[in-house]
């Protein structure tokens, strides 16, 4: 929905082109689906875990009997009961501090925080952010025209998305990511060449190789980071901490994220000033060498474990006793046990 939304927007950017004060209308056609978020929000019903939690169990169950039939009800709302319980009898409450007392669970923060910065120092948001720009400097001047190849760029986008929705239970959570920088280095580096013959090439031409070999990086770029490094370490965060850890560990490597994205956004024009674009792209395509150094060394196979399997994972890690072996034989790396 997230890279639906992105496609929808260049398009919405395409149609205010040739209107006057362009980018005051680009800007201001948000606020009419904030408007309408608003007031669907307004009907929206609070989670029934939540009530349940507050003790309203009548209108928490009243919440469950429009999402479920009637087979399916009693099953969910003895589950809420059971969990709610659990929550009662459990009573402890976690502090930000507490993630970097315990070994394990630093362990798994580094892990998940990690993922989420690479995410953005490979270059994700930029390219979305500056799509246009960037197709601007590989030659393309008309402000349409770089709309709309960016509306082609954005749709790979979506389209990888929904990719990565299929391969990621298929294929493991690493090993996509891991394929996925591979794409994303020999797109960076076709990229970087791009940009190196256009500013070599004097006066370079609409029709120009090196005008649309920027633009093949950059769909190349995308389809190889929106299966991958898109979904990964969002799906990798949601599994990898305890049941108490996971709503701020979840939290905290979020913020690390948009942190991330806040630096690469406010410095990308920046560095391209000082060496160019495609020098700008090359650093990029080290960052996701170090990128997959990092995925290979540190990110576990969640794929098809239990919580369970992957809490007793990060204790023998802690403990230095490598990882943990899960069902059918295999570590939790992949590798035969």
């Amino acid at each position: 929905m997230i890279t639906g939304g992105q496609f929808l927007s260049y398009l919405v950017n395409l149609a205010f082109t040739e209107v006057p004060g362009t980018w005051r209308w680009m800007l201001g056609a948000a606020a009419i689906p904030a408007v309408v978020q608003f007031i669907l929000m307004i009907f929206l019903p609070e989670s029934p875990r939540w009530l349940y939690m507050k003790d309203k169990k009548s209108k928490a169950i009243a919440v469950l009997e429009n999402i479920y039939d009637s087979d399916r009800l009693k099953e969910e709302i003895d589950q809420l009961a059971d969990a709610s319980r659990k929550d009662s009898q459990s009573k402890k409450i976690v502090s930000y501090l507490d993630v970097l007392k315990s070994k394990e669970i630093r362990l798994a923060f580094f892990t998940g925080a990690g993922l989420q910065a690479f995410q953005q120092f490979t270059g994700i948001n930029t390219v979305m952010y500056y799509c246009p720009t960037i197709v601007q400097m590989a030659g393309f001047s008309s402000k349409q025209l770089a709309l709309l190849l960016s509306l082609i760029v954005a749709a790979m986008n979506a389209v990888g998305t929904v990719i990565g929705i299929f391969l990621i239970d298929k294929c493991g959570r690493r090993l996509l990511a891991l394929a996925s920088l591979s794409g994303v280095f020999a797109s960076l580096l076709i990229l970087s060449y791009a940009f190196s013959l256009q500013s070599k090439t004097v006066g370079a031409t609409l029709g120009s190789g090196a005008c649309w070999l920027a633009v093949a990086g950059l769909v190349l770029y995308i389809a190889f980071f929106s299966p991958g490094m898109g979904p990964v370490p969002w799906a990798v965060n949601s599994e990898i901490y305890p049941e108490a850890y996971r709503g701020v560990c979840g939290g905290m490597s979020a913020t690390v994220n948009w942190i991330s994205n806040f630096i690469v956004a406010q410095t990308f024009l920046s560095v391209v000033g000082l060496v160019g674009t495609g020098g700008t792209f090359l650093i990029i395509a080290g960052v996701s060498v170090l990128a997959f150094l990092f995925v290979l060394s540190f990110v576990p196979e969640t794929k098809g474990l239990t919580f369970e399997q992957v809490e007793r994972m990060w204790k023998e890690r802690a403990r230095g006793s490598g990882p943990a072996v899960c069902s059918g034989g295999r570590n939790i790396l992949g590798n035969e046990a």
